[in-house]
């Protein structure tokens, strides 16, 4: 596969330099005044995997000492090309399940056969019966869907989870021994669909999908989907008290053995409510809660949905609340996060450095928090995750002056 041209220009322009892409990254880096770039990032922006972001475009043309505005409007073009590639391919996934909406019967056509649940669809609207492996497939692809959205935006990953939605609804009348499990798939399924459509600005499509999680959750008798449910729609409640009723019947709902991943994150987000509304103490008696849940807690062998909430999600949690509270726990536990990290991003990184960055913010480390707010401008762009626009809204608004340029970047990304 060629190199993009835009990632042919800047491995000429650091040659050009004389430079290795380690001394590229020193020479970005002195130009921004902070250790933001490393060589595995100006490899990414080499290899086509990354384009840079037009705050670090500009410490790269410094560094190079060339002209801001032609490396501007290559990368635009750069980002349009990597659009249309994905818009390219998502659209040849689109042609292979035809589109139904989650209520209707239109049959799905032949072109399905492409994706095992594309197939599955197909072979049941001309009457098959389901077997344990298809009810395992769409199953187990429902829980890879919620692992996905940690680094998928949502306006990506809503054509995918509305297809699945669409093959689980054609496979419910022929179930059988597995309706129940695919109620509760299809429930997971909508959960899901109902947040990227609330985080896309659809609320009134995000409310239907949410309604028809508790029905899942009525039919299948499974409480711990309709936390789900509420879980999701607490982050758009019309008022504090309206998310913390909704939280706290959340937490009721993954009461018992089996749920202990979703009660952490219910508990979890009921903290991050309640320091929201100024309810210092009942925030941190959530977060212990929620904390000590998680230590009884296996989030890959739980409920399907809950394999989002990593001791990475976890961790951004407790940053939120810490840092909403000014608590001077905040400081250790930005270390840890930190250090849990690593040195290689994981999927739920993006989360945990936006809430980081965040949390510094509020809690009057602003050096810090801005140098974190850095480091997720970039992330967010090479592993967009859904809340993106929210959380790069929230880090804008709490940066200083002095970082100006990053806070309209990230405002522009928030439109995206």
């Amino acid at each position: 596969m060629a190199v993009d041209p835009f990632a042919e220009l800047l491995r000429h322009l650091r040659r050009n330099a004389n430079r290795t892409q380690d001394e590229q990254a020193g020479a970005i880096n002195a130009a921004s005044g902070r250790a933001t770039v490393t060589r595995r990032e100006v490899n990414r922006y080499e290899n086509g995997a990354n384009v840079p972001t037009d705050h670090t475009l500009g410490n790269i043309a410094l560094a190079c000492g060339v002209p801001l505005e032609p490396l501007l409007r290559e990368a635009k073009a750069a980002r349009a090309r990597r659009r249309e590639e994905k818009n390219k391919a998502e659209a040849e996934d689109l042609d292979d399940v035809k589109r139904r909406t989650l209520l209707g019967g239109a049959v799905v056509g032949a072109a399905a056969a492409a994706e095992p649940w594309g197939r599955l669809a197909y072979a049941l609207s001309k009457g098959s019966k389901i077997d344990p492996e298809s009810a395992g497939v769409l199953i187990d692809h429902a829980a890879t869907l919620h692992v996905d959205e940690l680094n998928e935006s949502a306006l990506s990953l809503q054509s995918r989870v509305e297809a699945h939605l669409d093959a689980i609804t054609a496979a419910l009348p022929r179930a059988g021994a597995h309706e129940r499990a695919l109620t509760i798939a299809a429930g997971e399924t909508a959960a899901l669909a109902g947040w990227v459509a609330w985080d896309l600005g659809e609320q009134d499509k995000a409310t239907s999908y949410y309604g028809v999680t508790s029905e899942c959750a009525k039919r299948a008798g499974h409480p711990p989907l309709r936390a789900l449910a509420l879980g999701y729609a607490s982050y758009g409640a019309p008022s504090p008290a309206k998310a913390l009723e909704m939280l706290s019947q959340a937490a009721q709902d993954v009461r018992g053995r089996g749920n202990a991943t979703a009660a952490a994150w219910a508990l979890g987000r009921y903290a991050e409510e309640a320091a929201q509304s100024g309810d210092d103490s009942g925030a941190l008696r959530a977060l212990d809660q929620a904390k000590f849940a998680y230590d009884f807690a296996d989030h890959m062998s739980e409920q399907a949905w809950v394999r989002f909430v990593t001791p990475y999600r976890m961790d951004s949690l407790t940053l939120s609340v810490y840092g909403e509270l000014a608590r001077q726990e905040l400081t250790a536990t930005a270390d840890s996060a930190v250090e849990r990290l690593g040195g290689e991003l994981p999927e739920s990184g993006v989360v945990v450095l936006s809430d980081l960055a965040s949390a510094l913010l509020r809690g009057g480390d602003i050096d810090r928090g801005a140098y974190v707010a850095h480091q997720f401008a970039a992330a967010a762009e090479s592993k967009p995750n859904t809340m993106g626009r929210q959380r790069a809204q929230a880090i804008a608004a709490g940066l200083p002056d002095t970082e100006h340029d990053l806070a309209s970047h990230l405002l522009t990304f928030a439109t995206l």
